[in-house]
């Protein structure tokens, strides 16, 4: 009796098994700069505080997140993956934060235009250990 190859399944097999191997990463690259207070009033919330987390990790969504207004109240998670200046990112740190505000109507001006996201002051302090203009960022909701 022979045994007939299967050329096909084999080559799908294989790259079903190396496909196991990889974890995929949902997340996506962007900047992150900081604000600080006054905070109020937000475009999302107006004046009305009850909004935001107790922890003070909210943020401001710059034009490539703020979905005309829909990410009001969306939760990020964000990490620092690197800056110009070496040892800024705070090693495997990740902040939740939910978005409050929409960074170019913001009360108080960011540290860096143009970023994906600003973070309040306590939220950028949790991911970096200097206070710098911007950094890089992983995020995701």
């Amino acid at each position: 009796m022979q045994i007939k190859k299967r050329p096909l399944l084999q080559l799908l097999s294989y790259l079903f098994i190396l496909s196991q191997l990889f974890l995929f990463s949902y997340a996506d690259v962007g900047t992150a700069a900081q604000y600080s207070p006054p905070y109020l009033p937000t475009a999302c919330y107006g004046d009305d505080q009850s909004h935001f987390p107790s922890s003070n990790l909210f943020a401001a969504a710059g034009d490539g997140i703020w979905d005309n207004g829909a990410s009001c109240g969306r939760q990020y998670l964000v990490r620092c993956i690197s800056a110009s200046q070496p040892g800024t990112c705070v090693t495997d740190q990740t902040v939740q934060v939910k978005i409050v505000d929409y960074a170019p109507t913001a009360q108080s001006p960011p540290s860096a235009q143009t970023a994906t996201i600003v973070l309040s002051e306590t939220a950028f302090a949790g991911i970096t250990n200097k206070p710098v203009g911007s950094i890089n960022i992983e995020f995701q909701q």
